[in-house]
């Protein structure tokens, strides 16, 4: 049975979309975004129409728009990024003194804002829509890596594990008169860091030794996930394949 860790960010639902297959997600999800990088930035309204089917998605999906904002909190570092841009970027200038903004800065900036927007929200409604050892069952009906696979489905099991030795140390730090909001105890943080690396290390190599005593080769037995039918296929290429249209539509304009 999957811990809470293993769907942490699922939205429960049992739409069209959180039925589908997940290698069927997985692979509308990388082409949809392939295809919203290869956009011409200059047509505002192709960008448009991609939010727009990612809207349709969450809709049928019924995940609230809520947690999709919420989760794009991780785009902030590329949106800080964009930010600066017009005004360090070179070549043509609009204004004067200090709020001279660079055009190209501009194109630039408005161009990793809208497709990494985009792109990180096709990733929130993948992972909201999917549990995370449906996603790696997926990822391995793709024929991805399987020290991938492998890597990804320990880190997804021990994950809550190294979570809870954290709080129980910091438990047991704060019994002892810790208190985080004093500079001078940031010592007692970086030992706690040691201390639980090398617990996670003596953790990773018991478990280790387990699983070749039960007979562990080297390899992690595959993950059964039934076949998609074609049916889900074709139903999963509707996004990609509609935002491929927008997107050759797009650059036919532009010449």
């Amino acid at each position: 049975m999957a811990g809470p860790h293993a769907t942490s960010l699922l939205v429960p639902g049992e739409s069209v979309v959180h039925r589908m297959r997940p290698q069927c997600k997985i692979a509308a999800t990388i082409a949809f975004v392939f295809v919203v990088v290869a956009t011409p930035r200059e047509q505002f309204w192709a960008f448009g129409l991609h939010a727009a089917a990612l809207a349709t998605v969450a809709l049928v999906a019924s995940v609230p728009f809520r947690t999709i904002v919420g989760r794009l909190a991780i785009d902030t570092p590329f949106l800080a990024f964009a930010a600066f841009l017009p005004f360090f970027a070179g070549g043509e200038q609009i204004g004067s003194g200090w709020w001279s903004l660079s055009v190209d800065g501009l194109w630039a900036a408005w161009n990793i804002v809208a497709k990494g927007t985009l792109g990180v929200t096709a990733s929130v409604l993948l992972t909201s829509t999917t549990s995370l050892p449906d996603l790696i069952a997926g990822l391995e009906r793709l024929r991805a890596p399987r020290a991938f696979t492998a890597i990804a489905s320990f880190m997804i099991r021990y994950a809550e594990v190294i979570a809870g030795e954290m709080q129980r140390m910091k438990i047991a730090r704060e019994s002892r008169g810790h208190d985080p909001l004093w500079l001078w105890q940031i010592r007692a943080i970086a030992h706690s860091a040691g201390t639980l690396f090398v617990r996670s290390y003596e953790r990773g190599e018991r478990v280790h030794l387990a699983m070749l005593s039960r007979g562990f080769t080297g390899t992690m037995p595959r993950l059964r996930h039934a076949d998609a039918t074609r049916r889900e296929w074709m139903l999963a290429a509707v996004l990609p394949v509609g935002a491929m249209i927008v997107t050759t539509s797009a650059w036919v304009v532009q010449a």
